[in-house]
């Protein structure tokens, strides 16, 4: 199988399977526990907590929080700072988020907190002169992904921030990193942010990991509850083998990166280029008008629905989707591509594929080979 879907999942890099390997088998204790077992699962999550702590530019090891995944980081990241202490605290996202931000704002909103969404450019870009005029006194929290799972646009998070916290000083900045991390630099100064999520699968660790990074002296009220692990912020048996692999698989990504950029950006541009000469009147949704993920191609071919054409790839051994894995394999109409005001026939035939750490140049060859031969047949 040529498999082109690295944004849904990633295999698992061989640096997470050795880092998890101990803590499968001998060092199998709770880390919540008195004995030596359990002693040793401690210090092996304190440990990975001081390494992504360094990793993504935190102030100290315990402003990282480890979760259950990216979903539970961003639930964490905006319900957390908003339902803490009196009051309930407003949120102002951007159309295009994952549903783990849009799904949480609306559940904020059903609780009586101020819900604002901000709009976006054709290229799915929101513009900080909007986020700061939908930022008001009661805006507790501001989040913006830094680059979005579907199209891998890129967005301005940093002037964000800045313009946010000119209409409201006290605003804190969110931003759901999990499809940037692998390619693109990622820390909580860089970015500007005052929470930022990551999740293990992503940059090939296991799935089921993540983390909700944050600067110090932070409130949150936890989302989830129970025996009060890391510090009262999440509750639950910590999966010790998990965050092991997931902070050796960030760092082997953050290693990486240069050789990711220059194979991938290379794979993508062969795929674009040899698919344009073979299917001629192909669209890509985004092009050179903005910037994007370098392991992202979105497009479409007039015509032809999302859904048979992958129908037939996936029959030809090729794996590629037609964008977030969050929706249970429904082709439905985007909530990214309604944003960008895509009409709904042109929405029904983007296609998605994303290159990963497994990818070799030539692998864009093959895959806009075997995307022309299907349509070819189709045709």
């Amino acid at each position: 199988m040529l498999y082109l879907d690295h944004a849904a999942t990633t295999p698992m890099r061989p640096e997470a399977r050795e880092a998890m390997a101990p803590y499968l088998d001998a060092d199998f204790g709770n880390p919540s526990g008195l004995h030596a077992p359990s002693r040793r699962a401690k210090d092996a999550i304190e440990s990975a907590r001081e390494r992504l702590a360094a990793l993504l530019g935190a102030a100290h090891p315990l402003d990282v929080v480890f979760t259950g995944g990216g979903t539970e980081s961003d639930n964490l990241g905006l319900a957390g700072p908003c339902l803490a202490g009196s009051g309930r605290g407003g949120v102002v996202i951007s159309a295009v988020e994952h549903e783990a931000v849009i799904e949480t704002a609306r559940f904020l909103g059903r609780l009586g907190c101020p819900v604002r969404v901000v709009p976006v450019d054709r290229f799915g870009r929101a513009t900080p002169g909007d986020v700061a005029a939908a930022v008001d006194e009661s805006t507790r929290v501001v989040s913006v992904m830094a680059a979005n799972n579907e199209t891998g646009v890129i967005q301005p998070v940093a002037e964000i921030a800045a313009a946010a916290r000119e209409a409201n000083p006290a605003v804190l900045v969110h931003t759901d990193a999990v499809q940037a991390m692998v390619s693109l630099p990622v820390n909580l100064g860089l970015l500007g942010v005052d929470l930022l999520t990551v999740a293990s699968h992503k940059v090939g660790g296991p799935k089921g990991v993540g983390a909700l990074v944050m600067r110090p002296g932070i409130e949150l009220e936890p989302v989830i509850h129970g025996g009060g692990q890391e510090l009262g912020r999440r509750s639950g048996t910590h999966d010790v083998a998990g965050i092991v692999g997931m902070v050796a698989a960030a760092e082997a990504a953050v290693f990486d990166r240069d050789r990711f950029g220059r194979d991938v950006g290379e794979a993508r541009s062969r795929f674009e280029a040899k698919l344009t000469a073979a299917v001629p009147d192909v669209v890509f949704t985004i092009g050179a008008g903005a910037d994007r993920l370098v392991q992202h191609s979105h497009f479409r071919v007039p015509g032809i629905s999302a859904e048979t054409l992958l129908i037939r790839l996936d029959g030809a051994g090729v794996a590629a989707s037609a964008g977030s894995a969050c929706q249970s394999g429904a082709l439905e109409m985007s909530h990214v591509l309604a944003a960008m005001d895509l009409p709904a026939e042109e929405a029904a035939e983007c296609v998605r594929i994303t290159f990963g750490w497994t990818t070799s140049p030539h692998d864009g060859d093959s895959a806009a080979a075997a995307v022309a031969t299907v349509v070819g047949d189709l045709r």
